[in-house]
């Protein structure tokens, strides 16, 4: 079990290196990576022009499971709402606009879905 955690810790960490590498290229501006308290994590929080993106990492190297995207079910787009929220009150940014992304990476391939949720 030990030994699975680290193969996941692996592959995350190179996965939102990807996605910081691809968001900062399409002109997305990182604010924070890897945002926790203690309702949950999200991946990377960024500015895209003027709009706050909560952007949530989904990473696999093939498709034997599903793709990447499938794993962001309502329960988790549920946590994320919610840690977004924690975020806005604690930064008191009431009167940004907002939206949630997901960045799906697929073995290489890299795709963007803005206002996923």
């Amino acid at each position: 079990m030990e030994e699975n955690k680290r193969y996941n810790k692996v592959y995350g960490d190179i996965g939102e290196s990807i996605a910081k590498n691809y968001l900062i290229g399409v002109g997305y501006k990182i604010v924070k990576t890897n945002f926790k308290n203690k309702l949950g994590e999200i991946d990377i929080i960024a500015y895209d022009d003027d709009v706050l993106v909560f952007v949530e990492v989904k990473y696999r190297k093939n498709s034997y499971f599903g793709l990447p995207r499938e794993a962001v079910n309502t329960e988790k787009q549920r946590k994320i709402r919610m840690v977004a929220t924690s975020y806005i009150n604690r930064y008191k940014l009431f009167n940004k606009a907002c939206r949630f992304d997901v960045l799906e990476i697929l073995d290489r391939e890299v795709t963007l879905i803005k206002d996923c949720f």
